[in-house]
């Protein structure tokens, strides 16, 4: 199943999601957000909203759903 996060290099929910993730050998890809720029910054930024109408963080993308925000249970429901 693919993982993706999208995240915030500052964020302490979104570091506390990369942990989650590597300590549970779950293969992943994410992107810090802020560390973009210009039209890609932008484009990532319009993903976040389309799946979550919101500007929050981190978003973990798994399969074909999503989980806004650092929630562990949500994590193992999903990929479990």
């Amino acid at each position: 199943m693919k993982v993706f996060l999208y995240a915030l290099s500052t964020c302490f929910y979104c570091q506390r999601t990369k942990k989650w993730l590597k300590e549970n050998n779950v293969e992943f890809d994410y992107v810090d957000v802020d560390l973009q720029e210009g039209e890609e910054k932008q484009k990532l930024v319009d993903e976040v909203l389309a799946l979550t109408g919101d500007a929050k963080f981190p978003v973990v993308k798994i399969g074909g759903k999503h989980v806004v925000g650092y929630n562990e249970e949500k994590f193992k429901e999903l990929l479990y």
